[in-house]
Parts: C-alpha cells; structure tokens; sequence
C-alpha cells in the first residue's frame, strides 16, 4: 500500500518554514490506518520485546497496538509534567526548539527489550532522549520503529547504534 497519499502536507506548521506531515487522513482511513499497524509490526523481525515504549502524543497511535501485538506491555512517555509518579527527565532537541520528556521510574525493569515507536524520525532528537532514559532504567532498546522518517534531517545518524526502521521516507 502506498502510505505517502494518506500524509499531507501542512506548510509553516507549528511555525514558519516547518512543513508538518500531517497523519490524520491515515488515522480516520480503516483500510490504511489497520494495514500501516500491520506493516510496523512487520518491520520489527523476530526480536523479543517486553515493553513498547511510545512518545507524546503522535507515538500514542501505534505503540499501544504494536505492544498488543507482541504481546508486551505499553509504557507512554510524556512531556514535562504529565505523569503522576516519580519520573526521571531527559531533555531533547526538536528541529524547531527544545523541551524535556518523562518516563515513570517504574516503567522499565532492568534487562527489559524495549522496542521504541514514534511517528516520525526527523532530527532524531526525541528518540535519543527516549534511548537514553531506557537505558537509564536498565533497559535495552531492541529498534526504533517510525512510522516515516524525514531522511533529509538525518535523524538516524543521532540513533547510530540503535536499529531503525521506518514505514515511510521522505
């Protein structure tokens, strides 16, 4: 299925000279938005994974259904202020700004498989401080998984290391 006719593109969004992608027209599509889940679970292989771990807010599409999936359980990870219990921090640059996501101390057990999703890979940014915070907890972070990656900010160059892999490139 050719996903990229399901994105659009938002120009200036959230600020000028940004051009959002757009996924909600993916979203509200049965047909696409049941196939796109298929083709992440798809693209993750055989690695084990405990936990799937997703990022506010676009992340939260997926992960959940990703982790259903696997079988694993689905641990959200927020922006600053937003989770109740004891958490640990991690600051992240966006191509855009800056700003801190959180995760529950509890969330991760040491020596979990952590597979993490987000919507987009971009600067890569988001996701580091994503696989920073896991390892942190004493988790091991199995894949990043996308559902499309913006190669021309060469985001995966901050993930070296990490498998990546991505339903849609730009």
């Amino acid at each position: 299925m050719d996903f990229k006719k399901y994105v659009r593109d938002i120009p200036d969004f959230p600020k000028e000279g940004i051009s959002f992608k757009d996924i909600t027209p993916l979203l509200q599509d049965a047909d696409a938005l049941a196939k796109a889940g298929e083709a992440l679970f798809e693209l993750i292989k055989n690695d084990k994974v405990d936990k799937v771990v997703g990022m506010e807010s676009r992340g939260f599409f997926f992960a959940p259904l990703l982790a259903t999936r696997l079988n694993a359980g689905f641990v959200p990870v927020r922006k600053r202020g937003k989770l109740p219990h004891q958490i640990i921090s991690e600051t992240y640059e966006l191509e855009y700004g800056s700003d801190l996501l959180e995760i529950h101390v509890d969330s991760i057990l040491k020596g979990e498989k952590v597979l993490i999703h987000d919507d987009v890979l971009a600067t890569g940014g988001t996701a580091k401080a994503v696989c920073k915070l896991i390892e942190q907890l004493g988790g091991e972070v199995v894949q990043c998984n996308f559902l499309m990656e913006l190669k021309f900010l060469n985001g995966r160059e901050k993930l070296s290391g990490y498998p990546v892999e991505a339903l849609i490139k730009y």
